[in-house]
């Protein structure tokens, strides 16, 4: 029976050593970057959001080390940059949190946090959410799974935002590496009640539900083959590796991407030494 209270992927979080930096790095991708947004103070953390419809990708950085982000930073010294978790939609994130406790797990949360934001007109309003996650063991393929509910929507998803030099519309596939997709696939579908499905190279999707993007387990190797003369140095064999992004205009996206971009079949791509530990894939709506 599927989760009442969660639906489909909401947005990718790609930690990050340096936020500023990394933000710059992704406006010079030709990505529209929000103000950055500086969470409650028990999260200790820090973010710039790239908005599409329905979803978001989310750069984060620790700013203080807090109880809460223990999590976070044993990945950056462990892993190094990169997707650390994904992000459901939660209807309501306490409903959801016993959904998952009536199945035999322990929901860290509810919690609620919110960040203020500044809004085009001038003005500063909030972004208010409540989130539960997972158990941090209940990572399949090493990525941790949370869900978000938006108390705020009109406070995240502002319309000047979300038009990208690279045309950049949506998040079709998140793509995880592991030495053995199968058991990971599988144990994802277990924890929010979804069928994996085998494709022919080799890779399990897992569909996350609604019209949102899917999960993709893979190994490094089936990777290299799906986007041929793409570097991928730097990608752990196991853990959140890319995303794949509908364009609605790959000449756009070629000519915003300009020295980075690798054309690799029929998508453009850009490195995941290029993009702070993580493989972007663009290809047509």
């Amino acid at each position: 029976m599927a989760l009442n209270n969660v639906i489909g992927i909401d947005h990718a979080v790609i930690m990050v050593q340096e936020l500023d930096k990394a933000a710059e790095n992704y406006r010079r991708l030709g990505f529209a970057v929000s103000p950055r947004g500086t969470h409650s103070a028990h999260m200790g953390t820090g973010n710039y959001t790239i908005m599409f419809d329905p979803d978001y990708m989310e750069l984060l950085g620790v700013l203080v080390a807090t109880e809460h982000n223990a999590p976070a930073r044993a990945f950056l010294d462990k892993r190094g940059e990169g997707i650390e978790r994904i992000a459901f939609t939660a209807v309501d994130s306490a409903a959801g949190a016993e959904e998952i406790r009536a199945r035999g797990l322990t929901p860290i949360g509810p919690t609620d946090f919110e960040r203020p934001v500044r809004l085009p007109d001038g003005t500063v309003s909030a972004a208010k959410f409540r989130t539960f996650m997972w158990p941090t063991a209940e990572a399949p393929g090493g990525v941790r799974i949370f869900a978000c509910q938006h108390k705020t929507r009109e406070t995240v998803w502002i319309p000047e935002l979300m038009k990208h030099a690279n045309a950049a519309k949506r998040i079709k596939q998140t793509l995880i590496a592991t030495p053995d997709p199968a058991p990971e696939a599988a144990h994802l579908g277990r924890l929010i009640d979804r069928e994996p499905k085998t494709e022919a190279d080799g890779a399990v999707t897992v569909p996350s539900g609604g019209d949102r993007a899917d999960f993709v387990y893979l190994t490094l190797d089936q990777l290299a083959r799906r986007y041929p003369g793409v570097p991928l140095a730097g990608l752990s064999e196991r853990g959140g590796a890319g995303l794949v992004l509908v364009s609605a205009d790959l000449a756009a996206t070629e000519k915003a991407l300009g020295s980075v971009a690798v054309r690799s079949g029929p998508a453009i791509c850009v490195p995941p030494a290029k993009a702070n530990g993580t493989l972007l894939a663009f290809i047509a709506s």
